[in-house]
């Protein structure tokens, strides 16, 4: 599956197409659907399983496995504690063993940013005599092109305005992508700006509605869990250059050397830390999850973020790192390794940012 994939991720990065044929791949092989319930007839994967499923995908496409990250965070939620409306979630279910079947939530805004710094959603619920009709722009929305629902976070037009998360079938009138994700890496993704206009949903189409305050924004530390399988991924990328580095450095011989330049201590000392690196992180993400997985109370929220943090370091060094080594062939377009390290820079940027992440964890330190 990974080789696959990998086949096809020179093509969707050059083209920035929707990488749907990846995503077919990954389907057939039941990883899409991994994360459903038992109750629902899934598999029940957990965290440990979600990261070791994101990994591989990574090696393979990235993009394909962030836009599998969504739909299989969005199971595992529901798995964990049930909160979309039964009936619909049992046709998404049935939908989801038949065919890919893409959820991804809408959060982030032109003017708010990422809700991982505070702040409330501008999109707007009004009520209608059927339901509920949104207007609004998000960014960043991976995988809009071939989503099959939107969870759209937005705030009421009610007299005592409330926020939730509404449930927009993809095929929706008034649906545009009105800016072309044309990113550094991960181009395949697909993570376009969307704009809602008067997109009409029955009333029940909304999940974990609130009061209009603190408790609706992003919890960063509830959610720590969940990023480790987002590091995983791109531990995988990390993985990926690293192959490749193995693979010129057994093939590259230069005229006056004589012999493949992995025989050189130059070659042999670098590979020995990009091994340390990336063992390391996965050590600490693995690792992780599992003792997330086994209840274990002992792990706290601030250590997940740690790993996330430190997972993504180390992969973003273990690539410069084999780049650097490697010089203009590393860089080279149409290189694997070219690719690898613009996709590894996407790492940090997911939320909660570094920066965030270490408030929380410094702020449990100085306050245990």
């Amino acid at each position: 599956m990974t080789a696959r994939i990998a086949e096809l991720a020179t093509g969707y990065d050059e083209s920035g197409a929707f990488p749907a044929d990846s995503l077919r791949i990954a389907h057939e092989a039941g990883l899409l659907t991994a994360t459903i319930g038992e109750r629902y007839g899934g598999r029940g994967a957990r965290v440990e399983e979600s990261a070791r499923i994101l990994h591989r995908i990574g090696q393979g496409d990235p993009s394909v496995a962030l836009i599998a990250a969504m739909t299989l965070n969005t199971h595992a939620r529901q798995a964990v504690q049930p909160h979309w409306p039964g009936e619909l979630y049992a046709r998404v279910v049935k939908e989801s063993f038949e065919r890919p079947v893409l959820v991804n939530h809408a959060r982030v805004e032109p003017e708010l940013g990422s809700p991982a710094r505070g702040g409330l959603p501008s999109t707007l619920a009004r009520r209608t005599p059927d339901g509920w009709s949104l207007n609004g722009t998000k960014r960043f929305v991976t995988g809009a092109e071939g989503l099959d629902w939107f969870l759209v976070w937005a705030t009421t037009d009610e007299p005592e305005p409330r926020v939730g998360t509404f449930l927009v079938p993809g095929g929706s009138p008034g649906i545009e992508i009105t800016g072309r994700w044309d990113q550094l890496g991960l181009r395949a993704s697909g993570s376009h700006d969307v704009t809602f206009r008067d997109v009409e949903i029955p009333y029940e189409h909304v999940i974990g509605i609130g009061p209009h305050g603190a408790s609706a924004e992003q919890d960063n530390r509830a959610g720590a869990a969940l990023h480790l399988p987002l590091a995983a991924l791109y531990l995988g990328v990390a993985r990926a250059a690293q192959s490749f580095f193995h693979t010129f450095a057994h093939e590259r011989v230069p005229a006056n050397l004589g012999h493949p330049v992995a025989r050189t201590e130059r070659f042999r000392r670098t590979a020995g830390e990009i091994e340390v690196l990336l063992s390391a992180a996965e050590q600490l993400v693995f690792d992780g999850a599992a003792r997330v997985d086994s209840g274990d109370s002992a792990y706290t929220p601030e250590q997940a973020l740690g790993a996330r943090v430190l997972a993504d370091r180390h992969g973003v060094r273990a690539v410069e790192l084999a780049v650097r080594l490697l010089g203009n062939p590393g860089l080279a377009r149409g290189n694997p390794l070219e690719r690898h390290f613009r996709d590894i820079q996407c790492a940090p940027v997911h939320a909660p940012q570094e920066d965030i992440s270490l408030l929380a964890i410094g702020t449990k330190a100085l306050n245990p």
